[in-house]
This record gives structure tokens, sequence and C-alpha cells, in this order.
């Protein structure tokens, strides 16, 4: 899938007629704006009517310049109270989104690999709450348990970046949370999610986003396979996603763009970043094991980084 085309985040010229500024007083009883607001809806009002040829200026500005990449760019706003009840999901998705992966039980955000799907959860691109906020606070029930259970949205993670914590996504955006790998899959994934649904974009979310899709050479997702693992596909498309098994040791560069069909982009990867959890310049058994590369064999990347104390070429056997 290629990346979508760069557009930059426009300023509304009728933005400011429009009340976007705080408001002076709030709304008394009775009222459906703020006092400013009704000053800038009538002086908008006044600007559009006062002659034809401004009138190509006000209706552009309201059908376009509030838009990126085809998304409304709106704060983001609770219409109706938020139960997570009305967006429950079966779980025998899960194995569903583990087949739209090749077969893999595997984390794209951190690029490791699972012996079970009992040690991952089911993530949200877009969480729940968020897509709450951002227009399905207005939708039907069945809609949202629609968009629970969308393949296009879920994928895999271990709980502590699923969930809230130190470093967790929880329910963070992108413009407060990305991921280390697979950035370009994940912004153009939560890009697709969102028209799908017809979510709006707060302008934050939308400039760190147009700040990673601005360098993808697409929005592909890509799997670093285990030294000498044999995934149980290599190619494979479903629900939107291509997947591409790769070597380890030839992770495309940038993240999330695809190499050649056999894997020979030839770009080095960077061991301590996807392995080194402490970030002390080392990598454990435990961090190899956690992340599914062990035993590590002398041709890993990673192995350079290890201590091979009986000195056989292969370290955490």
């Amino acid at each position: 899938m290629a990346a979508p085309p760069r557009s930059g985040i426009r300023s509304d010229a009728c933005l400011p007629f429009a009340g976007s500024g705080p408001a002076t007083r709030p709304a008394a009883a009775g009222e459906r704006f703020p006092a400013r607001t009704r000053l800038s809806l009538r002086l908008f009002a006044a600007f559009c009517v006062a002659g034809a040829f401004l009138a190509p200026v006000c209706a552009g500005a309201q059908t376009s310049e509030n838009r990126w990449r085809g998304l409304v760019v709106a704060p983001e706003h609770r219409c109706s109270p938020y139960s997570r009840a009305d967006y429950r999901y079966p779980q025998s998705v899960e194995p569903k989104i583990a087949a739209a992966m090749g077969g893999w039980i595997y984390g794209p955000y951190t690029g490791r690999h699972y012996g079970s799907l009992r040690q991952t959860d089911i993530e949200h691109i877009v969480a729940v709450s968020e897509a709450h906020d951002s227009g399905l606070c207005a939708a039907n029930r069945e809609t949202r348990r629609r968009f629970a259970a969308d393949l296009l949205n879920l994928t895999l993670a271990a709980p502590e970046v699923n969930r809230c914590g130190k470093g967790g996504k929880c329910a963070l955006d992108a413009a407060e949370w990305q991921p280390r790998m697979n950035r370009c899959w994940f912004a153009g994934r939560i890009v697709a999610v969102r028209l799908k649904y017809r979510l709006t974009i707060d302008s934050r979310e939308a400039a760190a986003l147009d700040d990673v899709l601005s360098g993808c050479a697409d929005v592909n997702l890509s799997v670093a396979v285990p030294t000498g693992a044999v995934p149980p596909t290599t190619s494979t498309a479903t629900a939107g996603r291509t997947l591409v098994a790769v070597p380890a040791g030839a992770v495309p560069l940038p993240e999330g763009a695809l190499p050649s069909p056999a894997g020979s982009s030839g770009e080095p990867v960077d061991a301590l970043r996807l392995w080194d959890d402490n970030g002390n310049g080392r990598i454990t058994c435990s961090e190899a094991r956690r992340h599914g590369i062990a035993p590590v064999p002398e041709d890993h990347p990673a192995y350079r980084f290890m201590h091979d104390a009986d000195g056989d070429g292969t370290v955490c056997e």
C-alpha cells in the first residue's frame, strides 16, 4: 500500500469567524453559543453576504481548509457518555489477527515474537475511547461493536505495551505515543481507520502523523523473522495488511518500508534499539528470551552485544 500523498495541515481562513477562540463568557441559559461566538458568526455571515466575490473564499474555507488527508480536523468531543461495554469484541478475533500477519504471533510495535497468544493482548491501534471522542459517541451500538472487532484496527502487543503504565500505549493517540518499530504502518493504519469510520482528528495528532508519513516510502507492515525460523507463510494480504517476512539482519529502513521479496534490502538492524530493553548497551539472555530470539547464534545481529561465556558461537542455548 503506497503512502498517502503529503498534505500539510492548512489554517482555516474563516476559522476566526467560527468562534475558535475562547469565549468572553459562557453561554447563558437558553443561549446556543457564547457571546463572542455569536458575534463571530454574525461577522462571518456579514462577510459572506457582502458580495458574490467572497462566496468562494467562505465556501472553500468551510469545506477544505479544516481537512487533513481527507479527515476533518477538530478537537475531541465526548458527545455522549463513554462505556467500554459498548465496544465489546469476541476473543476469537485474536487468532484472526495472527493469521493476518502470516501466522506469526508478533508484536509490530516492538518486533517481538511470542510463543502463544496467551502472552499477548489485543491492541486497538486507534483506542476505543479515542474513537468515541472522535465521532463514535454519536454512533449506534452496532457501529461501535463493529469498530471494536475490525481487523483493520487490531494488532497484537505485550500487556506492558498495550496497557496503561510506564511506556504503555494505553488510550494515548499518536501525538502522545508512537511505537519504536513500524511507525509508517502505524500512522497509515490510523488514517485508514479514521477515514473508514469518518472520525475526526485533532490538530496535534495530525501534525505528529504528518511528520511520520512525510518520510514513508509506503505504509506496509514489516516483520523481522528470527534467524533460522520458517514463517508460516512468506507473503499474505488480509484485511488491508501486507506482510513480507524478512531476515532479522535486514529490517528495512525507514521503519515500515518493504524490502524486495527476497528480503535483500541490506540495511543493518539496530540490535540495541530492538532488544536492549534497559538501554545499557548490552543484550542479556533474559532480554533475548523475552523477545523470542534465543538461542542467539554468532551470525545474529544481537550476538556482538552479548556475552558468549563458553565461546561456542551461541548464546542463551
